[in-house]
């Protein structure tokens, strides 16, 4: 199909706004394409076929980079699920002993896979901050989207958190969760959605979290194959088009994170990283670089996937911007 709409680069020149990299704060890995789910709407195209995963040698070139970038604070670790790759609590423990914020993006089902039993008690002896999927507090439309089955072993999950003293103020253990539409629409404000999820949460199953993230679904990969095969695709971008926010753009996560693929390629985040569009325009491994801060220098590779993001309220790995 012919492009019909401006590219993101041309609608940044427009409104004169610039998306200039900032000292890095977050090192997002990604260990792994290997999950127990196939999602409808997963950038990443994870799934029980994927044999992508990331090798304990690699984990200790990122360890050693970070060693020498005290301000990159926080680590995000996604996959896939994450906690499926062997080395994954290997990796957790030398974080902590370092002292970074963990962060482990769970689809909570992962938890009744085979050798995943004390996958939790571990988070919780470690304080592992948790982010996890949970499209909706409705079984239909989480089961439509995530599988069958998927939404009663997530309300397991996230009951046994809970009993674990996740989502419980007086803990400091943090399990926030992600909501992303099920369609080709922008997601509901935030806030308001934050309180119906706690209401209706609480309510019918006796959960409780921190906070609720919304997350607009990027017209890439899975989401982008089926907006294909419905028809979708022209109105889907004209609607993130037409929503463009020059506010949210020195919001954007890539202007202070930076992405590793599961093999050591250096992205300015998770999308690019799926495009694989590498960080300034060409491709380096983390065992071609020096330093980790020698990135802030870099120009963030931008597509039109970017509307994704700066759509509305905005979008990121920590929902919205504005």
């Amino acid at each position: 199909m012919e492009k019909i709409w401006p590219s993101f680069n041309e609608t940044l020149v427009r409104h004169g706004v610039k998306m200039g990299r900032q000292p890095t704060e977050t090192l997002q890995i990604n260990v792994g394409k290997f999950c127990n789910q196939a999602c409808h709407h997963c950038h990443v195209e994870a799934g029980p076929k994927r044999t992508e995963m990331m090798e304990q040698k690699t984990m200790d070139r990122l360890l050693e980079l970070l060693d020498g970038s005290p301000a990159i604070h926080i680590a995000d670790i996604t996959g896939g699920a994450p906690e499926l790759n062997s080395h994954f609590r290997y990796l957790v423990g030398e974080l902590k002993k370092r002292k970074k914020e963990v962060l482990d993006r769970c689809n909570l089902t992962v938890f009744f896979e085979k050798g995943q039993e004390d996958t939790a008690q571990f988070l919780r002896e470690h304080r592992v901050k948790i982010i996890a999927s949970l499209p909706c507090y409705s079984k239909a439309n989480v089961d439509q989207q995530r599988g069958s089955g998927v939404f009663e072993k997530s309300i397991q999950a996230l009951r046994r958190l809970n009993e674990l003293g996740y989502g419980q103020p007086e803990t400091g253990l943090e399990l926030d969760l992600i909501y992303n539409p099920l369609g080709p629409f922008l997601p509901p404000s935030q806030k308001k959605l934050e309180i119906d999820y706690k209401r209706k949460l609480k309510e019918q199953f006796g959960i409780e979290f921190n906070r609720l993230y919304t997350i607009i679904n990027m017209p890439i990969k899975r989401f982008l194959d089926s907006l294909k095969h419905a028809g979708n695709l022209e109105a889907y971008m004209r609607l993130l088009v037409n929503h463009f926010n020059p506010h949210t753009v020195t919001q954007v996560m890539c202007r202070n994170l930076i992405s590793v693929g599961w093999d050591g390629q250096i992205y300015d985040c998770d999308f690019n990283q799926m495009l694989e569009i590498p960080m300034g325009g060409r491709k380096r491994t983390i065992w071609e670089i020096q330093s980790l801060d020698k990135l802030d220098s870099d120009t963030i590779a931008c597509g039109d996937h970017c509307y994704g993001c700066t759509a509305g309220a905005g979008s990121s790995c920590g929902g919205s911007l504005i």
